[in-house]
Formats: structure tokens, C-alpha cells, sequence
């Protein structure tokens, strides 16, 4: 990271962030780029009979309702949250789950073959399958032995040709929140484009990165509504930045990549702000109470702390342990070929009964060794 000097091991911020320019970043032909223009696009308002879009206007034998393209921009939508996110709607993004946002990113600002990115493993294997599939150079800085960020290591791997830092805060599958100052120091000192994914955001104390978009101009921060509000099926994530970076983005995305399903769905959900809140309420407290009770359990060696909806869990031959919860119909998830996360489970957060079922397995595994 450019004009960093470092002091017992930790870059010092400097002001390079205040002097970014979205246009130095974003590939040439992006730039140039003339977007699509739907039917929808060039018409706004309310009308009685529509005859523009090459629709079918009598409908599906399925259902008459989703005959009509959907809003391509999705406004109702970027209303809503604009009230429960506190930014405006011009600094949201809609992608079909966090992955279209994710790919968007590499495809405004990394040209194939040239460009690098920066990600810190163990974390979202996302960020590297898209780095594979647009021809961009992935350069990893594993983190510390404790989860957290390695800025002096991540220095040394900055260049020129450096265009995207990825950040998953709380980080998956580590559970753990990133140090603030830390992702702080990165985003005050790389001139390129810092993204923060905090998919779990919502269960942890920590907070969010979104209320600071006015403050760094290469920031984006990426939510999803699969994780805290339950909607995993329905493929809706967003990414909050500035505007120039948003207007690109809008750019790239196909013209109507928000079905009307999920639309009107999500548009409900949004109204259930005091339900999702009980709902992480109960999942946390959940959490913690299968965190105590796991640690009782003799093949569990350590249960890290977590900031997410499951638990980074480190067990005795996790793959005989992953292997015996199979056979009782329970399935986790294995990362005990992932690096710092040898010997390592991650287990999502179930519900009371799916709790116990899980840990008396475990304990009924513990007795037949």
C-alpha cells in the first residue's frame, strides 16, 4: 500500500483514499461502455395497457402475474432500505445474491490478465472462483495465527496493478470481526477500491461499514439477505458505495437481473424489521448456548468466539467426526483442509431441537471411541 510506514508492525494511516478516482481504476471499455436500454428504461410512470417490451400480454397458464419485466432498478426496494440502512438509494446496489455484486466488481475494474486482487484465507471462497473466471491474478495474505489482518504482509504485496482488496468482516469461515483500525488503516492508505463483505454483520456488536461511505470514497460494502433475514432462496445482496461506483455497476448488470418474485417478496419482508430483529435475537442467543455446550463435549478441542450464525468449531479427526454426523442424518460443514482452520468444522446455528441433536451426536460419538 503506497505512502505507509509501518510502526510495531502496523501500517500508520495516511490520506491516500481522500485523493481516489473511481476513473482511474474502472477498464477502459467499461468506461466506454453504452448500457443497454430496456423498454423499461425509457419508460417511467403509470400507463393502462403496455405494448413496449414484446411481453406476453395474456399471461402464463401458471400465474397471471409475472408476465411484465420487472423494475430493472429496483426503486421500491432501494427505498426501503434506504430507511433501515441510512444511505440513499442512489448508493445501493441489487445483485442476484452477493456473488453478481462480487463478479460486477471484478468486471468494472480488473482488466483479464493484467490487474491483481488482494483476499486473506482463510475467507469467502467466492472472491477467488471469480477471480479464476475473469483472468485476474489472486494474490493471498493469509491472516494472523489469531484471524486478524496481516498489514505488513499485505503491504508487500500491493502494486500498481493492485485493483481490489477483498474483506469479509465477520469473515467466513473464521466467524471472528475484523479489527476496525485495521480495515481502517487499509482503506486510508490503498488507492484502489476496498470492498468489505459483511454478510453476518447483523449478528455481531460490530458496527457497520456502511455509515461510512461519505468517508472513503473507495469503499463497498457488501449485505445479503440470505443470512439474518432468511432469505437464502430468493438470491438478493447489495453493495453500498458512492455513486460513481454504483452508477457502474448499473452499467454491467443485465437489464433486469431482480425477478418480480423476488421483488415483491422481498419488498414484503422488508416491512418485518422488528421480527428479523427477534429472530437474530434468538439466533445468537442460541449461539452462545451451543458454544458452552460444545465445549463440554470431549472429541471438542475449542470453539472460537464468533460474531456470525454459526461456530468455527475444532474437533479430534474432524473428518471421522463430519463423517459420524452424517450418518445420523447431520450435516456441517468440513474445513479441516483449509488453512489456519486445520481439524476445523463449521457449524451453522440451528434451531433448539437441531442444537441438541447436534450436540448429543457429538457426545454419542465421544462415548464409542
Amino acid at each position: 500500500m503506497p505512502d505507509t510506514q509501518t510502526t510495531n508492525n502496523k501500517p500508520q494511516t495516511s490520506t491516500s483514499a481522500m485523493n481516489f478516482n473511481v476513473n482511474d481504476l474502472v477498464r477502459k471499455n467499461v468506461k466506454q461502455l453504452v448500457p443497454y436500454s430496456s423498454a423499461r428504461d425509457e419508460f417511467s410512470g403509470e400507463a393502462k395497457v403496455f405494448l413496449d417490451a414484446n411481453e406476453n400480454s395474456l399471461g402464463s397458464p401458471t400465474t397471471k402475474w409475472y408476465n411484465r419485466y420487472p423494475d430493472p432498478h429496483q426503486l421500491k426496494i432501494k427505498e426501503k432500505l434506504s430507511a433501515i440502512k441510512g444511505v440513499q438509494p442512489k448508493h445501493i446496489f441489487l445483485g442476484n445474491g452477493s456473488d453478481e455484486c462480487i463478479d460486477i466488481l471484478f468486471r468494472a475494474f480488473c482488466n483479464p490478465g493484467k490487474d491483481n486482487v488482494i483476499i486473506c484465507p482463510p475467507t469467502y471462497g467466492m472472491y477467488e472462483v471469480s477471480a479464476h473466471i475473469n483472468d485476474v491474478e489472486l494474490r493471498k495474505v493469509p491472516l494472523l495465527e489469531n484471524f486478524q489482518l496481516d498489514l505488513v504482509h499485505m503491504e508487500t504485496r500491493v502494486d500498481d496493478f493492485t485493483k481490489l482488496i477483498w474483506l469479509c468482516s465477520p469473515n467466513n469461515p473464521t466467524a471472528n470481526s475484523l479489527h476496525r483500525e485495521d480495515i481502517e488503516a487499509v482503506l486510508n492508505n490503498f488507492p484502489g477500491i476496498v470492498v468489505i463483505d459483511e454478510a453476518y454483520i447483523n449478528f455481531s456488536r460490530q458496527r457497520s461499514f456502511v455509515q461510512e461511505l461519505a468517508e472513503y470514497p473507495n469503499l463497498v460494502v457488501l449485505h445479503t439477505l440470505s443470512k439474518a433475514w432468511g432469505l437464502a432462496g430468493l438470491r438478493l445482496g447489495m453493495a453500498f458505495a458512492g455513486e460513481d461506483i454504483i452508477d457502474i455497476c448499473n452499467k454491467i448488470k443485465p437489464p433486469y437481473n431482480i425477478g418480480q418474485a423476488t421483488q415483491d417478496l422481498v419488498l414484503k419482508a422488508l416491512d418485518q424489521v422488528d421480527d428479523v430483529n427477534e429472530m437474530i435475537r434468538i439466533l445468537v442467543k442460541e449461539r452462545d448456548a451451543m458454544a458452552e455446550q460444545l465445549l463440554s463435549v470431549a472429541v471438542v478441542e475449542q470453539v472460537y468466539p464468533s460474531d456470525a450464525n454459526f461456530l468455527l468449531v475444532k474437533v479430534g479427526d474432524a473428518k471421522a467426526v463430519y463423517r459420524a454426523l452424517l450418518d445420523k442424518g447431520i450435516v456441517v460443514r468440513d474445513r479441516s483442509n483449509v488453512q489456519l482452520c486445520e481439524g476445523c468444522l463449521r457449524i451453522t446455528v440451528g434451531s433448539p431441537a437441531e442444537n441438541t441433536a447436534l450436540v448429543n451426536s457429538l457426545k454419542d460419538f465421544g462415548a464409542a471411541l
